[in-house]
């Protein structure tokens, strides 16, 4: 049965225990982001094996991630909108704002609490833009495509009216970042965001720049960095010095000045009385916080930037094959950790100073390195029909491709199995030595290292070597090498077990129900179950005398059968799905099958290895070994191939079917080698039964006999 999302929404916060124990949810382009009142009552293992969620991050404290993916909003939205989560326990005791940070103080557990909220308050300062970054990216590239095909020159410093007014609508996202990393930022540690904005535009208004004017202020100096080829420039304002710094894209400036702003905020709050709160905290926190930031935090985060960006450029200019396999080693290591977000800063401090960055170019043999892991990944889960992992590895794949966004498959495939981060380091240093080889790469722009952004790297033709020798050198380390270890491989197949024996199990409790339901209305109508069981198969004992083959005098006898012998409908025939020698379904030796659990049926010893529809209709569940249709007539029948042959793992399977197919009868399932299976040691009996026997008038099997595939085996009335 497929788990919808509504159901995820309600596994996830039953195995996070209960509504009763979230404390606060978010979540960002990837993941859910819970405080939990105690941490210690999840499974991790249970969290992550709920259908819908690529993995589990417990962090320090009692904050706990669960990783979605693409549909994070959609489960969000879903769980904020659970009736448990606005009643009860969850409702009638919230937490104030002062108690949730009280208790984090009091769980917080050493040092890592501290460095889970310094990555986090970077993250939350950042993720809320990687929308509009992405589009401003996105619109640079499709600039890039028509500089190269000569349609525009889109460097030129006289470019027509258009091209300026288009140069505008990507701009605006890099210069008025540090506005936006600034509201973030304040939103993140409690204080009102606008402030923060407020604060931040200041030292970015036109009056604020005119000051860097030695014409219009004789007193204003200004000196050329030699390293960075930029002017920096020094007004005196009330006598005291004032650096001034053009603090377009400087995302450093807003990172270190809002978590002072937030100390005179909350320190006003405390002081200043509730009913004037709203006019005088925010005047008294401007008042102090604009010299602090235009004559301290500003300079400092300036100098921060571009103290980190010379360093790294001095890296790049003088040891480019170092830097360049440094970067995408490093990134696999990083991104779990959140440590990231540091480099991104400096990507966009190098963009808004140098005019382009030269670290993104490196990071995308990472970017395109994870990607060939999952690609890798998705050729053998459609090798073993892993529908699963198949699933999460194609949405991941796609995340990446198009989005250029790593989460999916670093939580969903490659933190789970141990054996993906070796083949996906090969793919990071084939990529970085290129790039550092042949002499770099650099971009104007700050890109999602997807196939959309290609054309804003330079030059185009390295970055593409680079990229895609790292994404076929990861796959194909994958395919070749695997990426389960023999542990995960007994676990995937314990997991292949328990849901073959959960297919087994609700066919058998749908046959079950439907059985008491028939019983009931028999028994509500004055006739006997046994009575009626008798009737109905002296009735189709008539339809298979008459019929012979099962054909149209079967289906004349059934229906003259249900005219005075009260069983409805025609006779149908399910046709034997491999040639071989019948047997009664109570002497194979499967206890399942042979005491009909599943249904009325037969089985067949097999004498070829082609498997074929036994009936004509839809595919409703495919294993390598079994495999169920549904008749127009409402008839589900199911073939299985073996006993215990789910052991084999879809070893000497070749499946040709898949679900949602429409079959006739004899088209191919899949082909068995049954040699293989014997040598293996399994028996081959292959099963054919109707799981809703209890919903039909009848299934009579035909007598013991050698069939030929497609003969028919059973007789069905409906």
């Amino acid at each position: 049965m497929a788990t919808t999302q509504g159901t995820t929404a309600e596994e996830i916060v039953a195995k996070l225990g209960g509504p009763e124990n979230i404390v606060s949810l978010t979540h960002c382009a990837t993941r859910l982001r819970f405080t939990l009142r105690d941490a210690s009552k999840v499974d991790d293992k249970a969290v992550g094996a709920i259908k819908g969620v690529m993995g589990a991050v417990p962090q320090a404290g009692d904050r706990y991630q669960v990783i979605i993916g693409g549909g994070v909003q959609t489960v969000y939205n879903q769980i904020m909108n659970l009736p448990s989560m606005n009643t009860g326990a969850a409702k009638a005791q919230p937490l104030s704002d002062e108690e949730v940070k009280a208790a984090e103080r009091n769980k917080a557990r050493g040092k890592s609490a501290k460095m889970d909220s310094f990555f986090e308050y970077l993250s939350d300062s950042f993720r809320p833009l990687l929308g509009v970054l992405l589009g401003a990216s996105l619109i640079i590239a499709f600039a890039a495509i028509l500089d190269a095909f000569g349609v525009v020159d889109f460097r030129a410093e006289d470019k027509p009216a258009t091209w300026v007014f288009v140069d505008a609508m990507w701009r605006s996202v890099f210069y008025f970042l540090p506005i936006m990393v600034a509201y973030n930022a304040a939103r993140k540690l409690n204080v009102d965001a606008w402030v923060g904005a407020s604060v931040m535009a200041a030292v970015m208004t036109p009056e604020f720049m005119s000051l860097s004017d030695p014409d219009r202020f004789p007193d204003t100096v200004c000196t050329v960095n030699e390293t960075l080829g930029t002017d920096s420039c020094v007004a005196y304002i009330g006598g005291l010095p004032l650096q001034l710094n053009d603090y377009g894209g400087q995302v450093f400036v807003p990172l270190l000045m809002i978590p002072v702003l937030a100390l005179v905020y909350h320190g006003l709050k405390r002081l200043i009385p509730e009913n004037v709160q709203l006019v005088f905290v925010p005047f008294f926190t401007m008042v102090v916080m604009i010299p602090i930031t235009a004559f301290l935090i500003g300079p400092l985060g300036v100098w921060l930037g571009n103290g980190l960006g010379e360093i790294l450029a001095w890296l790049n200019n003088e040891v480019p094959l170092l830097f360049a396999v440094m970067i995408p080693l490093l990134y696999p290591f990083l991104v779990p950790l959140g440590l990231h977000w540091p480099l991104n800063a400096l990507m966009l401090q190098n963009i808004s100073v140098l005019g382009y960055d030269f670290i993104q170019g490196p990071m995308g043999a990472w970017n395109f390195a994870c990607f060939g892991a999952t690609a890798g990944v998705l050729v053998l889960t459609l090798r073993d029909r892993d529908r699963q992992l198949r699933q999460t590895a194609t949405g991941a794949l796609a995340a990446g491709l198009l989005g250029g966004i790593s989460e999916p498959s670093l939580y969903g495939i490659h933190l789970r199995y141990k054996k993906i981060y070796p083949r996906m380091l090969v793919g990071c240093l084939v990529g970085g030595i290129i790039i550092g080889v042949l002499g770099g790469v650099k971009t104007g722009a700050f890109a999602f290292t997807s196939l959309l952004t290609i054309p804003v790297f330079d030059p185009i033709f390295v970055y593409v070597i680079a990229i895609a020798a790292a994404f076929f050198s990861s796959m194909f380390m994958v395919i070749i090498f695997g990426f389960r270890t023999k542990e995960e491989k007994d676990e995937a197949l314990a997991e292949q077990e328990a849901e073959h024996q959960a297919f087994l199990a609700e066919q058998a409790a749908h046959a079950h129900a439907a059985k008491q339901a028939e019983e009931k209305e028999l028994v509500g109508a004055g006739v006997g179950a046994a009575g009626a069981g008798a009737a109905a198969v002296a009735g189709a004992a008539v339809a298979s005398s008459t019929s012979g083959d099962g054909g149209a005098g079967g289906a004349s006898a059934a229906g003259a059968a249900g005219s005075d012998g009260g069983t409805a409908g025609a006779t149908s025939v399910v046709g034997a799905p491999v040639a071989g020698q019948v047997v009664a379904i109570s002497e194979v030796n499967d206890p399942v099958f042979s005491s009909k659990i599943l249904g009325e049926g037969v089985g067949i010893l097999p004498s070829s290895g082609q498997v074929v529809a036994p009936v004509s209709g839809e595919v409703i569940s495919v294993l390598p070994h079994a495999y169920g249709l549904k008749t127009a007539d409402g008839a589900e029948v199911l073939v299985h191939i073996g006993i215990d042959t789910v052991q084999l793992d879809g070893e000497h399977f070749t499946p040709v079917a898949a679900v949602g197919e429409h079959l006739t009868a004899g088209d191919p399932l899949c082909t068995v080698d049954y040699e293989g299976v014997k040598a293996a040691g399994y028996d081959t009996t292959t099963l054919v039964t109707v799981t809703n026997t209890a919903a039909m008038g009848s299934v009579t099997p035909r007598p013991p006999a050698k069939v030929d595939a497609g003969d028919p085996v059973l007789d069905v009335t409906n």
